[in-house]
């Protein structure tokens, strides 16, 4: 199948307005009354979707980041787990699509809505991977917040792969972006690759500086993804702002990487002329990228990064 920007479409849709498996609801709760009024009814939980891409990987959408799955008669393999209370759905739609145990379980990143079920997942999957920063910024956060947390018992420093049936899967780490410890996951018969956080389309991204990340690596790494991988990949995003697809192509990658050279050309910019760190931090719009939704929070950090790793640089 050939994918144009209407069949992506299509299927984010699925994602986001499919019918939902049987499992536990990821209902979120409702805004406290005022005094004296009724109780506001919950909200109705969000559907766990299950949206088939391409030689039999797909994706799998309810809350939290975006999970990949492979499942062959051969292999089972799931890239992240979002939160406790959302990887039971998962467990219960793969148990509908292969009676294997899952043979491995990626996290492309350590932050707990692509972590958060590893231990819901663990008694069900052989082997759970990661890059070996990712581990310890889990470890670290787990500690700080005093929260149990399972960790990866692989891990590895730039490359790691396996092959399950007829299907290889190849996930690399490029270098410091979204935390020190994010990598790309490849499908590489089925084209889909997946990036965790690397990619947020269209929304506002989040660095996570003290995870290791960078502006100026996150931007290298996006131009490095768009050049090593076929021109008619698919990939899969860990976030999208409401009316965008969870999927997209090459484009999506060099327009976040656009949004990177503009934050650091207002960096450098603000910097020329003689403004603070504190200015930038109050920053909530960047021209051309006005649209961009989410943590609007979020491009002033990304501001004070890139101002820091310009002052580093000298």
């Amino acid at each position: 199948m050939t994918w144009t920007r209407r069949n992506i479409l299509k299927a984010s849709a699925l994602a986001a307005a499919g019918a939902a498996v049987p499992g536990v609801s990821a209902a979120q709760p409702p805004a406290p009354a005022a005094p004296g009024a009724p109780a506001a009814p919950a909200p109705p939980p969000a559907p766990a979707v299950f949206t088939p891409l391409r030689r039999n990987v797909g994706i799998f959408n309810q809350r939290g980041g975006t999970i990949g799955w492979l499942t062959t008669p051969d292999g089972l393999l799931v890239v992240d787990s979002q939160f406790a209370d959302t990887a039971p759905n998962l467990l219960n739609g793969l148990k509908q699509r292969s009676p294997r145990q899952i043979d491995v379980l990626i996290n492309s990143h350590h932050h707990p809505d692509h972590t958060g079920g590893n231990g819901v997942l663990r008694p069900a999957a052989k082997q759970i991977v990661a890059h070996e920063r990712s581990k310890e910024n889990q470890r670290v956060t787990a500690e700080r917040s005093k929260a149990q947390t399972t960790l990866p018992d692989i891990t590895f420093a730039e490359t790691w792969s396996v092959t399950l049936g007829d299907e290889t899967i190849r996930a690399r780490h490029w270098g410091p972006a979204h935390t020190g410890g994010d990598v790309s996951i490849h499908f590489e018969q089925a084209n889909v690759v997946h990036l965790g956080d690397l990619l947020n389309n269209r929304g506002f991204p989040n660095v996570d500086a003290p995870a290791g990340a960078s502006v100026h690596g996150w931007m290298r790494v996006l131009e490095q993804m768009a050049a090593a991988y076929p021109a008619d990949a698919l990939y899969v995003y860990g976030h999208a702002e409401a009316g965008h697809p969870f999927i997209g192509t090459r484009s999506d990658l060099l327009y976040q990487r656009d949004y990177f050279a503009a934050v650091v050309d207002y960096a450098a910019r603000a910097r020329k002329d003689g403004r603070t760190r504190d200015d930038l931090a109050k920053v909530d719009v960047l021209p051309r990228f006005e649209h961009f939704g989410g943590q609007k929070t979020r491009l002033g950090l990304a501001l004070t990064i890139a101002f820091d790793e310009l002052v580093k640089a000298g």
